[in-house]
């Protein structure tokens, strides 16, 4: 395939999710980092486009880096209590100072529109403000915080009607207080705030690495339990930025690289994504398929007929037999199926089933599919109060025997299933008894 219908099939199946993306709000959390990285610019286009598609964004930076370089600078010392900086009145005008510069640098950013950039014609608004009522956090274990401070309210409504014009709304990490004082928060918290008050439907959050790491593996998706489970031996953040905003309503949280050129269309409009993403919904579901499925399950299986793996079914005979197939769904499309068959003997008793038409999306093999398809088939089996299931296969034999089952011979078949073997496709037969329920 050329790279140009790569290109335009990457698009044609970016749809949906364009579709469920427009009118959504997303809330983006930039690091400091972030924005003097050289992938910045890529970012701005990004967003930029996803606001032309309808999407709603809400954008937060943080400014930890810079307001560090210039403490340093200046001779004072960082103080932190744990990962909260502690701010005192010289570190709030620094924190002042460099929020600011960092402000306006970003509205910069969105407003170029070059006839030749991908920003051309893009007309983009950005609008910032006080839409942050802050309180001061005070003093923890002793330390006192001073003007360090947590999100107490914010302006939704005011959010809301920017957002309503197709305006980007950006939040700065500073908060004022009734009393007119200006506290310092951390961007993290401040997006997690963002996100629950706005009913975002995801929060993004940039850091450098592209995905959590877990015992030297790479994670790219976690239930909101799993990560709780495994957080105090991950070392981030913005995976607790992730918990926290999962636990107060946001569906889904992605940790994205910003070092990464066009990560975030990627993770938004791609299938298998690029980060990770910690989720408090059903991402994937096991379930029985529909007649609304057939097409799906079409896209499946049809290049494993095209190879000769599969036998070949019309789409009439699938939707005569959509009964017998059960599906993995991820983010609402089929990304697996297989069929169970049950199989009679001459008195019209079930007395055993086959396994059939089983078909995992290239992208999606090394997830533990088809070991749930199987396992979801093996309960239908047993409910029905079957001990044996089979399996025709011409390539996936040693895929079968790690799952349990053995080789037998035409012979072993049930009767009526051995009138109907396929001499010329010379189909390895394999059986698996299972344990009762």
């Amino acid at each position: 395939m050329s790279d140009n219908n790569a290109s335009l099939n990457w698009f044609r199946h970016a749809a949906p999710y364009i579709n469920d993306l427009r009118g959504r709000t997303l809330v983006i959390g930039i690091p400091g980092d972030a924005l003097e990285h050289a992938n910045f610019r890529n970012l701005v286009h990004d967003l930029a486009l996803l606001a032309s598609l309808g999407v709603r964004l809400v954008v937060v930076h943080g400014a930890r880096a810079q307001v560090n370089r210039a403490l340093a600078e200046r001779g004072i010392e960082s103080r932190f209590h744990g990962n909260t900086r502690v701010t005192d009145r010289d570190t709030l005008e620094i924190i002042k100072a460099a929020v600011g510069k960092l402000r306006f640098e970003i509205e910069a950013a969105f407003s170029q529109g070059l006839p030749d950039s991908p920003m051309a014609r893009s007309a983009l608004k950005v609008i910032s403000g006080n839409f942050v009522t802050a309180r001061p956090i005070g003093v923890l274990d002793g330390i006192d915080l001073r003007w360090t401070g947590r999100v107490r309210r914010m302006e939704v409504n005011t959010v809301e009607r920017a957002l309503d014009k197709g305006a980007l709304v950006l939040l700065s990490p500073l908060g004022t207080s009734l009393t007119g004082e200006l506290f310092n928060l951390n961007y993290l918290d401040l997006a997690a705030e963002a996100a629950q008050a706005l009913g975002a439907e995801k929060l993004v959050l940039f850091r450098e690495e592209p995905q959590l790491q877990l015992d030297g593996e790479a994670i790219y998706e976690l239930s909101i339990v799993r990560a709780e489970q495994v957080a105090d031996r991950i070392d981030s953040e913005a995976l607790a930025c992730a918990i926290r905003a999962c636990n107060t309503g946001t569906p889904r949280t992605h940790l994205l690289s910003y070092a990464r050129d066009g990560v975030l269309l990627q993770e938004l409009f791609r299938r298998e994504g690029a980060g990770t993403m910690i989720y408090r919904d059903s991402y994937e579901v096991v379930r029985r398929a529909r007649i609304t499925d057939v097409g799906g399950i079409l896209g499946l299986i049809r290049p494993l007929e095209k190879q000769g793996i599969l036998v070949r079914r019309s789409r009439e005979k699938l939707e005569a037999e959509i009964d017998h197939f059960t599906l993995v769904e991820v983010d609402g499309t089929p990304v697996a199926c297989a069929a169970l068959y049950p199989i009679q003997d001459e008195q019209g008793r079930t007395v055993a089933a086959e396994v059939a038409c089983v078909a995992i999306h290239p992208q999606f093999r090394s997830g533990g599919r088809g070991a749930k398809l199987m396992q979801h088939l093996e309960r239908q089996a047993s409910t029905l109060g079957l001990d044996e299931l089979y399996v025709l296969t011409t390539q996936a034999e040693h895929w079968f025997i790690e799952r349990g089952f053995r080789q037998v011979a035409v012979e072993d078949l049930p009767a009526a299933r051995q009138s109907l073997y396929n001499i010329q496709r010379n189909s390895r037969i394999l059986c698996k008894r299972l344990s009762p329920q």
